[in-house]
């Protein structure tokens, strides 16, 4: 009896996820050294501004000093922090590298729960509540509350630390980071983070994803099942299709944020779908 088209493509899921598991090592050998290191070095640099002068310590002369960079730029580098963005890239690997999405997924449930508890429980405001408008340079909406910690630079740490903890060139891993600093930079340049707040978000970030890493490999069998794997796949494209609804308040950054969901539905799309169909229709022939 020939095979019906979902049990093929069911089929074809669970032997790619069971060789995507295979093709990234379950353990990194130094790449959690990598994260602690970042982690203690993110929360050193902050408690040193905060102690030496004040939560509000280094944000002028930072702002200041982005406002010579286009203002675009900074909205781009923003974009690759909104957690919206961080769900659609990974429809580039979600088949290819199901480990590395599976890490992201465990450490984005820690990044939520850090940052969700540490948000209320400071309460701390933002430049626009504290500063005379005018006297800094604000790019798109005036934020007011829920400074601490930037949780755009969390969700940047963590996208961004899953690739630090399993590549294993050095330079890529500095590269990655730097990425991750910018972003965090990105919000103090935009007004509406300290940088306090940032540092915060880099130590928060490779700190979930330290224990995502854990919790992940935990919980390996459940990365395998398609049964789990699709419905994570589907929301990283729904939280790619609301990229095409709304630009996070920042236009500067609309044109770039569409090709990426068009591109990252499209490949999903071919990687789920249409390659295995062709691939079984050439393999009949």
């Amino acid at each position: 009896m020939a095979e019906t088209l979902p049990a093929f493509l069911g089929r074809d899921l669970r032997e790619a996820l069971e060789a995507g598991f295979r093709r990234t090592p379950a353990v990194s050998p130094d790449g959690g050294l990598w994260l602690a290191r970042w982690a203690l070095i993110s929360a050193l640099i902050g408690m040193t501004l905060f102690l030496l002068c004040g939560y509000h310590a280094g944000f002028a002369r930072l702002n200041l000093a982005a406002a010579r960079l286009p203002d675009q730029l900074w909205q781009w580098l923003t974009m690759l922090g909104d957690e919206r963005v961080a769900f659609a890239l990974t429809l580039f690997f979600t088949r290819r590298y199901p480990r590395v999405f599976w890490t992201l997924v465990s450490a984005a449930l820690v990044g939520v729960a850090l940052t969700h508890s540490l948000k209320p429980l400071f309460s701390a405001l933002r430049p626009p509540s504290v500063l005379e408008p005018g006297s800094f340079h604000l790019i798109g909406p005036a934020l007011h509350k829920g400074s601490f910690p930037s949780g755009h630079t969390v969700t940047a740490s963590i996208f961004f630390g899953a690739w630090v903890y399993y590549v294993r060139s050095r330079w890529r891993r500095l590269l990655l980071i730097l990425v991750a600093v910018a972003v965090g930079l990105s919000r103090v340049a935009l007004g509406v983070h300290w940088p306090v707040d940032v540092a915060a978000g880099l130590a928060v970030g490779s700190t979930a994803l330290w224990l995502g890493v854990r919790l992940a490999a935990r919980g390996e069998a459940l990365g395998k099942e398609p049964w789990i794997h699709l419905p994570l796949v589907a929301l990283a494209a729904g939280m790619a299709v609301s990229l095409l609804l709304w630009d996070g308040g920042y236009p500067g950054a609309k044109v770039i944020q569409v090709i990426l969901a068009v591109s990252a539905l499209a490949y999903a799309a071919f990687t789920y779908l249409v390659g295995p169909i062709l691939h079984r229709s050439t393999s009949k022939v």
